[in-house]
C-alpha cells in the first residue's frame, strides 16, 4: 500500500531533500509541499494525506498550530502528523503531543529512520520511545494532581472494560504490546486488539493520544520523584 505524504518546511533545500528521498521509496508518493502552516493545512484537506510530515517554526501558522487544525478536523481523521524539527526541546515536543502530533524527529535523522517513522505513524503507533512519552507527560501534559506513585484510578475511564483499563495503563507505563503480553498472560495480537478498542471507545487518534489521555483521567499518575 502507498502512503501519501505531504511535506511542510518553509526551508526549500530541506523539503527538496526529503521529497527526493521519499519519491525514490516505492511506498511513498508525495501529495504535495507546503512552505508554511496555512499551506500545509489547506493543502492537508485538499489532498488528504496518511501523514504530514510537519516543520514547527513555520510563517503565518507555525507547524504547532497547524497540527492542531489539522487533527481537530474530522474530515481529516485518518491523516497523522509527523513533527520533524531542529528544536529537539521536551516542550516542543510536549506541545507536538498535545496539539494532536502521532511522532517526533529530529531533522538530524538519515533516510531510513524518516522512512520507518512515517510507517510508525501511518500504521497508527506511536512515535516516541514509551520512555520519553512517559517522561513528557509526567512533566508537561500530565494534571498537577496526578502526582505520586504510579497507580491505577479506580474511577477513571468508564466507557473501558476492566481488562482494557488494564491494558491502556501499562502502555501508558510504557511496554510494548509484547511485553504486556508476558505480563498479562495474553498474546500480543490480544494486547493490540484492546488497545485498537481503547482507542476507538476514547476517540482518540492514537497509541500517543490514548497515553495522554490515561495520565490525564488519573488512570495512572505519574511519579515526579
Amino acid at each position: 500500500m502507498t502512503i501519501r505524504v505531504l511535506l511542510a518546511d518553509d526551508q526549500a533545500l530541506v523539503v527538496g531533500t526529503f521529497r527526493i528521498l521519499i519519491d525514490l521509496s516505492e511506498d511513498f508518493e508525495v501529495v504535495g509541499v507546503a512552505a508554511n502552516g496555512r499551506e500545509a493545512v489547506d493543502m492537508a484537506r485538499a489532498t488528504r494525506p496518511d501523514v504530514v510530515v510537519m516543520d514547527i517554526r513555520m510563517p503565518v501558522l507555525d507547524g504547532i498550530a497547524a497540527t492542531a487544525e489539522i487533527t481537530a478536523d474530522e474530515a481529516l481523521r485518518l491523516t497523522k502528523v509527523l513533527v520533524l524539527t531542529t528544536f529537539e526541546t521536551d516542550e516542543y515536543v510536549a506541545e507536538a503531543i498535545r496539539a494532536g502530533a502521532s511522532g517526533f524527529l529530529g531533522k538530524g535523522i538519515g533516510p531510513e529512520e524518516l522512512f520507518a517513522g512515517i510507517r510508525t505513524v501511518a500504521g497508527g503507533d506511536a512515535l516516541l520511545s514509551p520512555a520519553a512519552t512517559r517522561a513528557l507527560i509526567s512533566n508537561f501534559l500530565a494534571p498537577p494532581e496526578a502526582s505520586g506513585p504510579t497507580a491505577l484510578g479506580e474511577n477513571a475511564l468508564p466507557e473501558l472494560t476492566a481488562r482494557e483499563r488494564e491494558v491502556v495503563a501499562e502502555v501508558a507505563g510504557g511496554l510494548s504490546n509484547e511485553e504486556i503480553g508476558q505480563k498479562l498472560y495474553v498474546s500480543p495480537l490480544t494486547v493490540r486488539s484492546h488497545v485498537q478498542r481503547a482507542i476507538a471507545k476514547l476517540d482518540v487518534r492514537d497509541r500517543v493520544q490514548l497515553v495522554v489521555r490515561a495520565y490525564q483521567s488519573g488512570l495512572v499518575r505519574a511519579s515526579r520523584e
